[in-house]
This record gives C-alpha cells, sequence and structure tokens, in this order.
C-alpha cells in the first residue's frame, strides 16, 4: 500500500492533530518502539502514549528508529493522579519529556479526573502554565464527564481536546455535544470496542463485505466521518496498514445515519467518579 497520511483536525489554538494515530497500550517498551517505528513508516504521524502505559521509552526510540524528523510526528502522552499540583504536571511533563528523549510534547492530557482527589482543577491550571512556556504545544483531558468539563469551564478553562471512550455502540452524545459547543476536538480511544462484540455486529458486516473492507475499517471510517480522531491500537504491521487505509472511502449518508442508530446508552463504559490513576 502507498503510503497515505491521515488528515488532520485544528484544535482551538490552531495547532492540527492527526485524525487518525497509534494507540500503544498494552505494550511493554520493547513492543512499543517495534511498533511505532513500523508505523511511522506506514504514514502514522500521531503516536499516542501516557505515563501509566509504562512505555514512553519505547515509543521515543521507535520515533527516532523511524528516521521522520521529530516535528513531523504528533505525540501525546498522558500523567498521573499524583501529578495533579501545580508543581507535580510539571515534574510529570519533564519526566515524559525524558522518557520519551523529546523536548516538547505535542499534546499533554491529564489521564484521569480522580474527583475524589479533587485536584483535576489545579491540575489543568498548571497545564496552561506549560503551554505558556512551550514545554507543550496543546493541552487537554481524558475520560472527563460532562460534570468534570463544567468544572473547568467555570474557572475560565476549555480544554483543547477530550479523549473518551467511545465507538458505535457507546457514542456518548452528551459528551459530544459539549464538545461541539466549546470547539473541543472528541479523540476516542478503544474505537473498535474492547470485547469484539462490536466487530461481529451484522450491519458493520455487511458494509465490510459491500466496500471490501474488514469490520474494524468500517467502525473507523464512522469514526473520522463524525470527525473525531482515534488511535487503534496495533503492533502487526498488516492490521496497521489496514487501519490507517480508511480514507479511500466514505459511507454513505443513509449507512452513516444506520451506524448512528446502533447506540446504546447502556452500554458499559469505565467510570471515571469511580476509576482513575
Amino acid at each position: 500500500m502507498a503510503q497515505r497520511l491521515a488528515p488532520t483536525l485544528k484544535l482551538q489554538n490552531g495547532v492540527e492533530i492527526p485524525q487518525l494515530g497509534l494507540g500503544t497500550w498494552p505494550m511493554d517498551d520493547a513492543q512499543a518502539a517495534a511498533a511505532v517505528r513500523q508505523a511511522i513508516g506506514l504514514g502514522y504521524r500521531l503516536i499516542d502514549t501516557a505515563e501509566n502505559y509504562g512505555n514512553e521509552t519505547g515509543v521515543g526510540q521507535g520515533v527516532k528508529a523511524s528516521g521522520v524528523a521529530r516535528g513531523e510526528i504528533f505525540i501525546t502522552t498522558k500523567f498521573n493522579r499524583q501529578w495533579h499540583s501545580q508543581n507535580g504536571v510539571r515534574e510529570a511533563a519533564l519526566g515524559s519529556m525524558k522518557r520519551l528523549g523529546v523536548e516538547y510534547i505535542d499534546l499533554l492530557l491529564i489521564h484521569w479526573p480522580n474527583p475524589g482527589q479533587g485536584r483535576y482543577l489545579e491540575a489543568y491550571e498548571a497545564l496552561t502554565r506549560l503551554l505558556e512556556e512551550g514545554l507543550v504545544r496543546a493541552i487537554g483531558v481524558s475520560n472527563f464527564k460532562p460534570a468534570h468539563l463544567q468544572t473547568l469551564f467555570d474557572a475560565g478553562f476549555v480544554p483543547h481536546l477530550n479523549q473518551v471512550q467511545l465507538d458505535p455502540y457507546r457514542q456518548r452524545r452528551d459528551i459530544v455535544a459539549i464538545h461541539k459547543a466549546r470547539g473541543i476536538v472528541t479523540e476516542t480511544w478503544s474505537p473498535i470496542d474492547r470485547n469484539g462484540a462490536l466487530l461481529e455486529d451484522a450491519f458493520i458486516k455487511g458494509l465490510a463485505a459491500k466496500y471490501g473492507k474488514t469490520p474494524a475499517q468500517i467502525v473507523l471510517r464512522w469514526h473520522v466521518q463524525s470527525g473525531y480522531a482515534t488511535t487503534p491500537k496495533s503492533a502487526d504491521p498488516a492490521r496497521q496498514a489496514q487501519n490507517l487505509d480508511i480514507f479511500s472511502f466514505a459511507l454513505t449518508d443513509e449507512e452513516f445515519a444506520a451506524l448512528n442508530a446502533l447506540d446504546n446508552p447502556a452500554a458499559p463504559v469505565l467510570d471515571s467518579d469511580a476509576f482513575g490513576h
């Protein structure tokens, strides 16, 4: 397959993020190094990692080994709850930069709000200072529910991006509506479902047969056609290539609407009021 770069979405501050990237959880350093190098060679330019994944060093090694200039790669990472303080966020960022072997981070996220700890607002304020310093190019949050976002809004903050668990069965319409109203980019994790049920959906499999694509490609096409950024994980070169090869076709309005109709508000998601690290 000829290398084809994903289109980009523009964040509020003008920074552009590739619409499709490589997720790296739960790879270890060695797996991440190999997967990232391979993915960049195929045309990936967005790489998603986190302190909690324990593979930032491998991700950085993969980026360097790719031979592609650092400025062409968009690296996202996230920090844990222990750093939710003014000084802690800076320490977290510097730690990630050291492990990644980079001089700046493209997008730095609060990984989980941990509302019981009650310090995510302070952490976000600290992120804005790193942005002003130029240590990060963009800032945002992950797994923030409407109430968590409202706390930021009430303090005058609007994150550039919120990364949430989302797929055609879990469309999180309340959160997406807030994102659209506030100009926040929606980025999706676990985009093709965690247990595989989504890829066995009869309608999705029918579309895959029609277009000569895999069910995963149909689902990923739905994500990008919805205007989201997404980062499916794969260490397999063939699967990586398939995941990136979703920009040569488009779902019809009717097909897109039918996929939207698969939304199931009862589908389970990780509850960020109860879970976090």
